[in-house]
């Protein structure tokens, strides 16, 4: 008989289940009270019940566990100094969605080489994740795989959708059932309805094909996540940080009965792919405020202990400390003096 599956597959793996994963990472009391304490102020945030400035940065992913801990480390200082007006949440970004091909991130390549031990990568990004909330840290990540959320979820507290998946029905629908808020950024080619269509999809009810934690497939079904929202990044045309395309993006969400507030990502097509223009994305949204606008409520910052980024693939002992291997990064330095400056102004303002 003529074979008809698997015709092209090499191998297939079976996982642990994430039960059984979790177990070996399992959560603590204290780590459940910084999760939950953390999601509950970014959901008064995106209410507007918080009037805090939420900033979500960090280096455009992690590739190297030891530099990730220090920029911790030096985030969690600053946040507390800084956290009477801004509410700080570090990128912690494990899977990275590609364009053609690259290196998809720390869970499916962990080891940097191809050999794509994405057991070791699971348990690896849970691990990290434990550290950072042991910090009093909260998380970041962009969810791709919608099986991802199963392994390591309950060490995250916020969660974008990035803009080649803003449109999918999965992510959609994996969104509709995270305990976390979610924010769903314009679509490449810059569309904002796209966005605002994601976020009423994943804020009702939906059913899909799932995992269950015992690693079975399953038919979930939600309720919604009353707690989604829009990032803006630019698109294939351009920036839409200026007050009219903010303006415009709320006025999108007022009319599907949302809040009208929305997060600017400074980063990606917003500051044309240059990491030295975030800091002036940042000044407008600056500006925006301090002329009266309650339409921003966070930005989104792309930082690293070093500016830049380094070519890759490339051996891993060759790798630079602390430079992205991914998109290019602010620096430490320029992040802290931003990050000041923004609590100064915003201090002032509402002084």
């Amino acid at each position: 008989m003529q074979h008809l599956n698997d015709l092209h597959i090499v191998t297939n793996k079976v996982l642990p289940s994430p039960m059984e994963v979790s177990g070996y990472y399992p959560v603590t009391a204290q780590q459940a009270d910084t999760v939950g304490q953390s999601r509950t102020v970014l959901r008064n945030i995106i209410a507007g019940e918080d009037p805090r400035l939420l900033v979500v940065v960090g280096p455009c992913s992690i590739h190297d566990i030891e530099a990730g801990r220090e920029y911790a480390k030096r985030l969690a200082v600053l946040a507390e100094e800084l956290s009477d007006e801004l509410y700080l949440v570090m990128r912690v970004y494990f899977e990275k969605p590609r364009t053609a091909i690259g290196w998809k991130g720390l869970i499916m390549d962990p080891q940097l080489d191809g050999s794509n031990d994405l057991e070791g990568g699971i348990q690896l990004a849970r691990s990290f994740l434990r550290e950072i909330i042991d910090l009093g840290v909260p998380t970041a990540t962009e969810l791709l795989d919608p099986i991802t959320p199963q392994y390591i979820s309950d060490y995250i507290c916020w969660t974008a959708i990035g803009a080649r998946t803003t449109e999918s029905q999965t992510h959609r629908q994996m969104a509709s059932g995270l305990s976390m808020p979610v924010g769903f950024k314009n679509a490449t080619d810059g569309s904002i309805q796209a966005a605002v269509n994601a976020v009423k999809a994943a804020s009702s009810a939906q059913t899909f094909l799932g995992i269950s934690s015992e690693g079975f497939a399953s038919a979930v079904s939600t309720e919604g996540n009353p707690s989604c929202h829009l990032i803006l990044r630019g698109g294939s045309n351009g920036p839409n940080y200026e007050k009219e395309d903010v303006a415009d993006a709320a006025k999108r969400l007022e009319k599907q009965g949302f809040r009208g507030a929305v997060i600017v990502d400074c980063s990606h097509a917003n500051s044309n792919k240059d990491h030295n223009l975030q800091p002036k994305v940042m000044e407008s949204v600056l500006e925006q405020m301090k002329t009266g606008s309650q339409q921003i409520m966070g930005v989104m910052l792309e930082s690293n202990l070093k500016a830049g980024n380094q070519a890759f693939p490339q051996p891993k002992e060759s790798l630079e400390y602390g430079v992205s291997i991914t998109d290019a990064c602010i620096d430490w330095d320029t992040t802290e003096a931003l990050l000041r400056k923004t609590h100064t102004e915003l201090k002032a303002l509402r002084s």
